[in-house]
């Protein structure tokens, strides 16, 4: 049994197809560990604030001596990377916008991101706090981008490795479904997404 959490950041619902290809990858986690609890953070319907200086004040006072505004202001934050703390593996659905990431899934990740939390400056350099967990990309594309000429385009996985590398997940597998508006190439594109992934 493992403890699941997927991040769904696509704002579409029914067309888009991250949100597809994620649910499959967290169905074959299930058929590879029977009895696992999921947990859904779906970011279209729970919005979360970009940062403003009330959050970033609150990050950086210690919890006794915060105001009650700036209880408010942490409460995502905290739920957000409990939720990363008790889960054994990560599911992050990430469509392609405009290069990179949608602007809901970097919201979570500014809330998530906080030294002492999720990760620390330590003597020999940072330190990510998020160990021992396994992660899915489920990622989507127009065009091509793992390789060719798009490639120097993305911006969305290597970010979010890199990301999340810092933070201590280092163990990282993604399935794509790219060349969605390619012809040809649109009409198994998400079919082969389906078909490449692998669960350890």
């Amino acid at each position: 049994m493992k403890k699941i959490l997927h991040v769904i950041s696509s704002p579409r619902n029914e067309a888009s197809v991250s949100r597809k290809l994620g649910s499959a990858v967290v169905e074959k986690i299930r058929e590879t560990y029977p009895g696992s609890i999921v947990t859904e953070r779906d970011l279209s319907k729970n919005f979360l604030p970009h940062l403003e200086e009330a959050h970033i004040n609150s990050f950086f006072t210690p919890a006794e001596n915060r105001t009650p505004g700036q209880e408010i202001a942490v409460k995502h934050s905290d739920e957000i990377i409990a939720e990363l703390h008790e889960a054994d593996i990560i599911v992050i659905d990430s469509p392609m916008y405009n290069f990179s990431i949608p602007s809901t899934l970097k919201a979570y990740i500014d809330q998530a991101a906080r030294a002492g939390h999720t990760f620390r400056y330590t003597e020999n350099g940072p330190e990510g706090l998020l160990k021992n967990k396994k992660m899915y990309i489920a990622f989507s594309g127009g065009a091509i981008y793992s390789e060719g000429i798009y490639q120097a385009y993305d911006f969305n996985v290597p970010y979010l490795k890199a990301t999340f590398g810092f933070l201590g997940i280092t163990d990282i597998s993604v399935f794509r479904a790219e060349g969605l508006n390619m012809p040809v190439i649109k009409d198994t594109a998400f079919q082969k997404g389906v078909e490449s992934i692998a669960v350890d």
